[in-house]
């Protein structure tokens, strides 16, 4: 199980969860809530890492926003900095998959002076991913209009617990290579229940501007980027654009994964994890 702790910042009380021994990682999704259970991204960092699992502002027991602009990337990554600072760390290195990876470039380019690198995947660089017919979140995609009941229906708070586990499970089906590795990945310790708030904020307002490619060409930092060939929610095409964009940028390519290689080829992603000490 995970440590919980509670950092007090000059931004207020954020909620994490630590564990492992080595250099400093910070861990987190743009839009999900952790426990002591862990999580299936960050649990393979464990081994070589001392993992900070993090309950970004409005998640779990962690300060709450006085305004929506608060969910912000921009506003996030100075949440993240003060959760650094408090925790004594010079530097440290930031991972995150998918939106998590996406505010790990963000984090890159506002701070790069506070990390060591980034790992980040199953990702993109600026919202085009939304307008590929190969990602289920455009409307061109034969599962778009579903996706966009179950997001509705996750960001509000009268659905009921059953129904929410039900379509959490149908939005994860989307995104794995086979329902074999789905129900394999729903057997071991796993967290990250989504944060409607923080959901609403990044699809209805940051996500229709999201566009950091020329950003990314003046990040120096080590950057280990990944994604599965068969990605239905950012397509292959962007993990390689995030890649070629970074001077610094390695590029590694599931052959057998969707969205989650670290469930979905467990073997090869324990690799990629040691690939980035």
């Amino acid at each position: 199980m995970w440590k919980q702790r509670l950092i007090e910042t000059n931004r207020g009380v954020f909620e994490l969860f630590e564990k492992g021994e080595g250099e400093p990682l910070a861990v987190t999704h743009h839009y999900s809530a952790y426990n002591e259970k862990g999580n299936s991204f960050a649990n393979p960092f464990t081994e070589h890492y001392h993992v900070y699992l993090i309950n970004l502002r409005g998640a779990g027991n962690s300060a709450q926003a006085v305004d929506e602009s608060e969910y912000s990337m921009d506003n996030t990554v100075l949440d993240l900095e003060a959760i650094r600072e408090a925790l004594g760390h010079e530097m440290w290195g930031i991972a995150g998959h998918s939106t998590g990876g996406m505010l790990a470039l963000k984090y890159a380019i506002n701070s790069p002076d506070s990390l060591t690198k980034i790992i980040a995947g199953g990702a993109a660089a600026s919202y085009e991913y939304g307008a590929d017919p190969d990602s289920i979140y455009c409307s061109k995609n034969p599962n778009f209009n579903r996706i966009v009941e179950i997001m509705n229906l996750l960001e509000d708070p009268t659905t009921p617990i059953e129904k929410r586990r039900e379509v959490g499970y149908e939005w994860a089906l989307m995104s794995y290579y086979s329902e074999e590795k789905l129900q394999e990945s729903m057997k071991k310790p796993n967290s990250g229940k989504t944060v409607g708030p923080r959901l609403d904020y990044f699809r209805k307002v940051e996500y229709p501007t999201y566009d950091i490619r020329e950003e990314l060409r003046s990040v120096n930092l080590p950057s280990f980027i990944y994604t599965g060939k068969y990605d239905a929610q950012c397509p292959m095409k962007f993990g390689i654009e995030i890649a070629e964009l970074i001077p610094n940028a390695s590029l590694t390519i599931f052959e057998e994964s969707n969205h989650n290689p670290f469930s979905e080829e467990e073997e090869k992603f324990e690799e990629f994890v040691v690939y980035t000490l």
